[in-house]
């Protein structure tokens, strides 16, 4: 938006920078400038819009609204929505940082839902799902990543950690050797849509399935892996207490569910039981 306010601050800067460079950074053109500049009766600033303005200049527009309103609050009562109104309006925003391309957590690599809900599969290690789930210990949290093989929901990796991060995703699926052709899916979180993560499943020669944004039921098996883990383990009348109590009751409880917990889907048999005598 050109106005006085504009003109004042190119008339500041003229001595020390080109008027074709100015124009130039602020989109104008120098014709406008000359407009302006030979019209100022058509563009005037209250009281607190010329205040602001004035320590924008002194400041050189390093400072965003917040530290702009905690100066002009030393001299006029005025709230921080209008400062930052005002800042808006005329363009006085900080211009000396600029936004980050690629702010961490944003995604490198997004995939669609080739599973789509569809588990079904008659060799081992064809379908995989990931995911990672938080575990209450005392006043702090842990966290659980697992990967489940949907051939007889076997729990084929895990790993815990005190954060939820990519190394914890990556440590996981690194437990697994070569997998090349096999479906991994996976929610899209910042873990799974990492640079690092996508590198290492790529050279595992992992195919890459993602569940669709807000649905988790896209990820039901592992999804519920995780309910039964906490229900029959870790919600209960002897639930553990301390940290080697829990990761001790985590690791129990998936050496229980391979080989002991029976599934009605696998006629009543153990995940590692059905895999040996469907594969022998």
């Amino acid at each position: 938006m050109v106005n006085q306010s504009t003109i004042n601050l190119i008339d500041h800067f003229i001595n020390q920078i080109p008027l074709t460079r100015i124009c130039k950074y602020l989109s104008i053109s120098r014709s406008t400038y000359y407009y302006h500049k030979r019209h100022p009766e058509k563009f005037n600033l209250n009281q607190i819009e010329q205040e602001i303005q004035n320590i924008c200049i002194k400041t050189k527009f390093l400072y965003g609204y917040r530290k702009i309103h905690a100066l002009i609050n030393r001299h006029f009562k005025c709230s921080i929505s209008k400062v930052q109104r005002i800042m808006a309006k005329y363009g006085w925003g900080c211009r000396v940082k600029r936004k980050k391309t690629h702010r961490p957590g944003n995604p490198f690599k997004q995939f669609g839902n080739l599973i789509n809900r569809d588990w079904n599969v008659k060799l081992p290690k064809r379908k995989l799902t990931t995911d990672i789930t938080y575990i209450p210990c005392g006043n702090k949290m842990l966290y659980l990543s697992t990967i489940m093989d949907s051939f007889n929901s076997e729990i084929i990796a895990h790993q815990i950690s005190n954060h939820p991060d990519t190394q914890l995703a990556m440590s996981t699926l690194d437990q697994l050797g070569s997998l090349n052709g096999a479906i991994l899916h996976s929610d899209q979180g910042s873990t799974y849509t990492s640079r690092e993560f996508y590198e290492l499943a790529r050279k595992k020669g992992v195919i890459r399935s993602m569940s669709r944004k807000g649905t988790p039921a896209d990820n039901a098996l592992i999804e519920s892996f995780h309910a039964n883990l906490k229900a029959e383990m870790l919600y209960t009348k002897t639930k553990p207490k301390g940290l080697e109590s829990t990761i001790k009751c985590i690791d129990d409880y998936i050496k229980f569910w391979n080989n002991k917990r029976i599934l009605t889907k696998l006629g009543n048999q153990s995940p590692v039981e059905y895999r040996k005598l469907v594969t022998q």
